[in-house]
């Protein structure tokens, strides 16, 4: 049984854990199909999406380098050992409105993640994360995926609806936007009093 089979998700981040982040990723039917743990104390971010199903369907999300504001991420399927793909963080782009670059397995861009609304963007820099986050993934100019975050003052719930069928884009990538996004744009509301880290050495 395959977890990319359906068009439309839900990625919520786990709340009282005692190290590490984590997300769920859950179905329509609200079964979990994808567990997000990215482990404390990592000197470069690393994240590991895991399968009820064993390794089938398992990715591992490793960043290049260990400095957040413009990491290089490698997205890899666990169990043929092989890169898929990859994302990198425009942060010259993100210091106004967050945006990313989708990579292929050779790091060459072929598509984008980008906050919906430049007047948005702007206002949701002041809004201390009250106003909730939209992107558009774009891959050769269509629309692929759309990733609409929750209102939520507990916890970030981010909505992924998968736009095209899966032979038109690999959903692997759209789910690891998806947490990256969470682990990353997520926190923002309390990160960007004046200036952004150049480096990540948190244990979260």
């Amino acid at each position: 049984m395959s977890p990319f089979a359906d068009d439309h998700y839900v990625l919520k981040r786990q709340i009282l854990r005692l190290w590490g982040e984590g997300f769920g990723i859950y179905d329509p039917q609200g079964t979990k199909v994808l567990q997000a743990d990215e482990p404390p104390f990592r000197w470069r971010k690393e994240i590991r999406l895991t399968t009820p199903y064993g390794l089938n369907g398992s990715l591992g999300i490793f960043a290049q380098s260990f400095a957040s504001f413009a990491a290089r991420y490698d997205v890899v399927d666990l169990q043929a050992g092989t890169k898929i793909g990859g994302l990198q963080r425009k942060w010259l782009h993100s210091m106004m409105r967050d945006e990313w670059s989708v990579l292929d397995v050779w790091d060459r861009e072929v598509g984008q993640v980008i906050e919906d609304s430049m007047g948005l963007a702007l206002v949701r820099r002041f809004a201390l994360g009250l106003i909730p986050q939209n992107y558009d993934l774009v891959v050769g100019g269509r629309k692929v995926v759309d990733l609409r975050q929750s209102f939520n003052p507990f916890t970030y719930h981010l909505q992924i609806d998968f736009l095209v069928p899966p032979a038109h884009f690999d959903r692997r990538l759209g789910f690891a936007a998806a947490v990256l996004l969470g682990a990353v744009e997520g926190r923002q509301g309390s990160e960007r009093g004046a200036v952004e880290s150049l480096v990540d050495v948190s244990p979260f």
